[in-house]
């Protein structure tokens, strides 16, 4: 299981390559079914920190069911705008917002840009692992 400190109450982040690693972010990206559904479209961009490229390619690759809208380098703000012109079921954001740069994380949202709460995927990351 992930470490409880990168869940935030709107977030996941946490120093990458120690607090929040591939693994973790493997786990959450299997986890997204749960909170999705299932063959969700979902918008996936990420920011310029370094780690950033190999975190949103790994979230692609461990959730196979999802149809992504892959947006590539992009702000928060305009994956909020694509995954509500695009009608989509919710978008993934990777960044760590206004951290310093080893950290980053993920900006999960469910449709109209509503922010899921790191909380609700931690639960939905511990009922996957149970199986």
């Amino acid at each position: 299981m992930p470490s409880k400190t990168i869940f935030k109450a709107y977030d996941i982040r946490g120093e990458y390559g120690k607090d929040l690693n591939k693994d973790a972010v493997k786990k959450i990206a299997r986890s997204l079914m749960k909170i999705f559904g299932a063959h969700p479209t979902l918008v996936i961009g990420h920011d310029t920190r370094e780690s950033s490229p190999e975190i949103y390619k790994t979230v692609i690759v461990h959730a196979p069911y999802a149809r992504f809208i892959k947006a590539g380098l992009m702000t928060t703000p305009m994956m909020y705008f694509l995954v509500n012109t695009r009608n989509a079921d919710g978008g993934i954001m990777i960044t760590a917002s206004h951290n310093p740069k080893t950290y980053n994380g993920l900006k999960i949202v469910a449709r109209r840009a509503i922010p899921i709460s790191g909380k609700i995927i931690r639960k939905a990351v511990a009922s996957v692992l149970e199986k």
